[in-house]
């Protein structure tokens, strides 16, 4: 696998860092990123760990074939829902992405709703693509036994920060964090300074969370399950199936219940709208505690952006996303 040549981005400098947006679900991110793309000449990444999967457009909100035809997009739609993805590689292809986009000479926004994601492509966490097999051996068979809810708590002990940006019914990715937890330092000493981000490259870049009031986000939420019941949402979650890597996006879990008789169609509309909204509130708390995060309503976006990278519009932008 080629390393993105970091040096390289900064050498050609054809445009002036690299935009960071996030937000939590229903925010309207990937509408006025595509705004902010048409309006400086920009090229989209997306930071979504559900994204980047095909067939799984309804429920994880992907940008659609019309959204992709107006901008260039990356890292949507890449993997089958049963490959497995990290943190790890999600900052090495995001890089590989802006490189080419630089090269280009045009400027790179990164969208997503996975804060951690975004806080590894800046450099402010320390990654590990560390394996240990006794180590994964042994969580395997504590996942068999004990429910996601108990590995949970023991993540919370080992990794507090780690833990509050997962659900507790997460069962891989907390998993995968106990693992990193759990090894002996000696061992991620070696890869984690190895790791690359746009801080190591020295690339500026601007971390921009969307202010979205809180009764706004709770409406668009509503909305937003109606039109995913509506689009054949069920159906897409049991094409994808139990067994799938992305079968615990927000959601499906619920949608495979409903299928399985557990619930009626009136309570599948409520439960999908309290798990998106617990999974907004994540979100919000991650996005609280981030590093160098600058908060701002939707309109003010561009105009934050300029005075941070100067960058230069090249059109209007056509609406004001909120």
């Amino acid at each position: 696998m080629r390393e993105p040549d970091l040096q390289g981005i900064v050498r050609q400098r054809a445009v002036n860092g690299v935009v960071l947006l996030a937000g939590p679900t229903c925010s309207g991110k990937t509408e006025l990123a595509i705004e902010l793309a048409e309006r400086f000449d920009a090229e989209i990444i997306g930071a979504d760990s559900r994204q980047i999967y095909r067939g799984m457009p309804i429920g994880t909100a992907a940008p659609t074939s019309q959204q992709r035809a107006r901008v260039a997009h990356h890292l949507i739609a890449i993997l089958e829902p049963q490959e497995r993805y990290s943190a790890a590689r999600f900052v090495h292809d995001a890089l590989a992405a802006i490189e080419a986009i630089v090269a280009r000479g045009k400027g790179a926004i990164v969208v997503g709703g996975t804060g951690f994601y975004l806080r590894a492509l800046a450099g402010d966490v320390a990654l590990s693509a560390a394996y240990d097999e006794r180590l994964r051996a042994r969580l395997a068979r504590e996942a068999h036994i004990h429910p996601p809810e108990v590995l949970h708590e023991w993540l919370t002990v080992r990794a507090p920060a780690r833990a509050a940006a997962l659900a507790p019914s997460d069962r891989y990715r907390i998993a995968r964090a106990l693992e990193i937890a759990l090894a002996a330092p000696d061992s991620l000493r070696d890869d984690i300074l190895s790791r690359r981000s746009l801080r190591s490259a020295a690339l500026p870049f601007v971390k921009i969370a969307l202010d979205i009031e809180a009764a706004l986000l709770d409406e668009r939420i509503a909305a937003r399950v109606d039109a995913m019941l509506a689009a054949g949402f069920v159906a897409e979650a049991e094409r994808i199936g139990a067994h799938a890597v992305a079968s615990d996006a927000v959601g499906y879990p619920q949608a495979l219940a409903f299928t399985a008789g557990w619930s009626t169609a009136r309570e599948l509309r409520s439960v999908l709208i309290r798990a998106t909204r617990r999974y907004a509130k994540r979100q919000m708390t991650w996005l609280r505690s981030e590093p160098g995060i600058r908060w701002a309503k939707p309109a003010d976006v561009a105009d934050l952006i300029v005075d941070a990278l100067g960058w230069r519009a090249r059109r209007r932008m056509a609406s004001r996303a909120t």
